[in-house]
């Protein structure tokens, strides 16, 4: 008078229970959705950002590489010329042009955002980078790079 049991599912099919209590696996979100962008893309997007903002007034910006490396690289070849033998960590650096490649800016990603606390803050803060870096490399000074350049302003 027992009651057969019924069969187990077989193949795909929804899970019946789930045995840790951790939920639904999977994305929480959608990869169009901002939540599912990564720190990385994020800081990509304010350095690309900021890059835009100042080929609109320095064309020739087109054609510079411009990076973003996680961390500088260590040591520095054993010479304190860059000051990161003696403890200061870059945040960015640029490179000239030479025959096999063109100039190359690059941002280093986690200084900065060690030293920011907020998106806008850190927007702010990779903007000056750059314009300090894209300074260099044209042989200016930042302000006529740009010449918001140090009061405060960081978006358009």
């Amino acid at each position: 008078m027992d009651s057969p049991v019924p069969p187990l599912p077989t193949g795909p099919g929804p899970r019946r229970r789930d045995r840790h209590g951790r939920g639904m696996r999977g994305p929480v979100a959608p990869p169009q959705v901002p939540l599912s962008t990564s720190r990385a893309a994020a800081f990509g997007d304010l350095v690309q950002d900021s890059v835009e903002r100042l080929e609109r007034r320095w064309p020739q910006l087109a054609e510079v590489d411009f990076l973003v490396l996680d961390v500088p690289p260590a040591g520095g070849g054993g010479d304190d010329s860059d000051g990161w033998a003696t403890g200061s960590v870059p945040l960015g650096g640029m490179i000239a042009a030479t025959s096999s490649h063109p100039a190359r800016i690059v941002i280093y990603r986690r200084p900065v955002e060690i030293r920011t606390k907020s998106r806008d803050e850190r927007a702010m803060f990779v903007h000056e980078i750059v314009v300090e870096q894209v300074a260099e490399l044209l042989g200016l000074s930042p302000e006529s790079v740009d010449p918001r350049y140090g009061d405060g302003e960081g978006r358009d």
